[in-house]
């Protein structure tokens, strides 16, 4: 019984010490997380080992583990630019990103977890102001946004994928430009719509009468044709025709023959 308290003593500070210990080295890593390992005596930052990925990992207590988020993420910007001509434009983008899994390491020791404030946002801000700086706010404000939005996105991916980050996206969500200059695209914009509907009727209006010309004209050199094919043998041969037509109809008529000009028949009838 003396014995106990002796052995019992030490049993109980190991065990205290290993949950101490376990509790220095448990790291678990979330979902869409990986974790970078710092070896204090052996290197550093570890750039030559796939990084820890998601769940339970046991680490050297002198050791440390950062954790970054490796899924897809969303950074938004608000930005003031100038155009070609120096007027202030205000430029809402947003980027979608991750950073690169298997450079994770190298990226933590070059740029560090503020790689976003770092490395991402300086690249938007300098492309975003280079490209708008190509084109006119009325360019800006009507036809070329779409434009804009790629260029942004093709020259910032150029910058940053080799900073370790994988840019997937960006996105213009406005455009806003000074109220003045604003009101004057929208008014010349409404004057060219007008011009245009005004051209259109006056183009299917010059067609119409091209076509009223033309069936008019149709019509007059079928008169002339058939004019011209009129013989007086052929009007005395249509005479007796409808003459022959009408004497068969049962209407009460009386017919004449012979008493009209060129010896044609009258006829004479109350129908």
């Amino acid at each position: 019984m003396d014995k106990l308290p002796k052995i019992a003593l030490p049993v109980i500070f190991a065990v205290i010490l290993v949950i101490i210990l376990i509790s220095k080295s448990a790291i678990t890593i979330g979902s869409g997380e990986a974790g970078v390992l710092y070896k204090t005596f052996g290197g550093g930052v570890v750039t030559d080992e796939a990084p820890l990925g998601e769940g339970f990992h046991l680490v050297a207590p002198w050791n440390k583990v950062f954790i970054y988020e490796v899924r897809q993420q969303e950074k938004s910007e608000k930005m003031q630019v100038l155009s070609s001509n120096g007027l202030e434009i205000k430029l809402d983008a947003s980027a979608w990103f991750e950073p690169k899994r298997e450079s994770l390491g190298k990226l933590h020791q070059e740029k560090g977890q503020d790689y976003v404030g770092r490395v991402l946002l300086p690249a938007i801000r300098s492309v975003a102001r280079s490209v708008v700086g190509r084109y006119t706010p009325e360019q800006l404000y009507s036809s070329k946004r779409d434009a804009i939005q790629q260029e942004i996105f093709e020259e910032t991916k150029k910058i940053v994928e080799k900073q370790y980050i994988q840019l997937n996206e960006i996105l213009v969500r406005d455009v806003t430009l000074p109220p003045a200059i604003k009101e004057a695209i929208e008014r010349k914009l409404k004057q060219e719509q007008e011009s245009l509907e005004y051209e259109f009727r006056l183009v299917t209006a010059q067609k119409e009468a091209e076509k009223v010309r033309i069936e008019a004209q149709g019509k007059a050199d079928a008169n002339m044709i058939l004019s011209a094919s009129l013989t007086d043998k052929i009007l005395q041969d249509k005479g007796i025709d409808a003459t022959i037509q009408l004497s068969e109809s049962p209407n009460a008529k009386v017919i004449v023959i012979g008493s009209g000009e060129s010896g044609m028949p009258i006829i004479l009838g109350n129908q």
